[in-house]
Formats: structure tokens, sequence, C-alpha cells
């Protein structure tokens, strides 16, 4: 059956969370809290309000990829005069669909969607399976990302 694309509904929150957490412990997660009450009430109000995009592959009834970019907003900056920002996330492909492209094309879809949007800018934590897509795609390593967990 071919892939088709389309945007994430209402009706595939339990499933799209369900992926974004086995992503997450794909990745090395190991916390053992439920992250689902916050990341349905976080896609939920981020959706409505237009700063949460995503687009899913879909195999028949089956959602096989995922993707997702949260729109958020700083002080305008040289590399970023408009100040919004693409943080792109919950990019996910299941094991048996992966090496297929999938991937890119729910990626150049959620890219398209923020350039339309306004963002100077995406930005990605990568995992060491997505680098070379990124790299591929033409993102680059900044140096200067450092993080505080509070």
């Amino acid at each position: 059956m071919a892939i088709v694309y389309r945007r994430l509904r209402d009706e595939d929150l339990d499933t799209f969370i369900a992926m974004r957490i086995r992503q997450l412990r794909e990745e090395g997660a190991k916390e053992e809290i439920d992250l689902v009450p916050a990341l349905k009430d976080y896609y939920r109000r981020h959706i409505a309000d237009g700063t949460f995009l995503s687009w899913l592959a879909v195999d028949g009834e089956t959602i096989v990829g995922t993707s997702g970019m949260s729109i958020v907003e700083k002080p305008p900056y040289f590399g970023c005069p408009s100040g919004k920002i693409g943080l792109l996330s919950s990019m996910f492909t299941e094991k048996a669909y992966r090496r297929q492209g999938i991937a890119r094309e729910l990626l150049s879809r959620v890219v398209r969607e923020a350039r339309e949007k306004g963002c100077g800018a995406v930005q990605i934590t990568a995992s060491d399976m997505g680098v070379l897509l990124y790299t591929d795609f033409g993102f680059m390593k900044n140096p200067n990302f450092m993080q505080l967990k509070l």
C-alpha cells in the first residue's frame, strides 16, 4: 500500500503520543513518569493556537511516521530577524518503514510550513540515527548551544 501524508488530527493523539514516548525510549530516556497527560495537554493547546505543526505518514489505517514542530518566538536577532524559530521534535518512523524516505518527506513538510509561518530558523537536538538525515537536508551543528536543566 502507498504511504499517504496528512496532518495530525485530534483522534490521532493517543497513537501520536505513544509513538513519541517510544521515540524518547529509543533515544535512551530512562525516567519512569507518566508523560501522557502533559503531552496530551501540550499538543491540544498548541495545535489549537497554531504553534505546533505535525504531519503523519500513514499506511492504510496505521500511522507509521510522525513529525512535529513547535513554533517559538524570541527577540529578533541578526540570524533570525523574525525571531520565530521552529523547534523540531517527534520525528519518528516505525522500524519496518525506515530508510524509505518517509522521514525526509515529513521533515520537508514541517520545514516548508515553518517557512510559510515566518520562521527564520529550525533547530533540533538530533538523535544519532537522525544526524545523517538532518545534515543531508542542510542542518548544521551549532557549537554554541548549551542547556541548563532546571
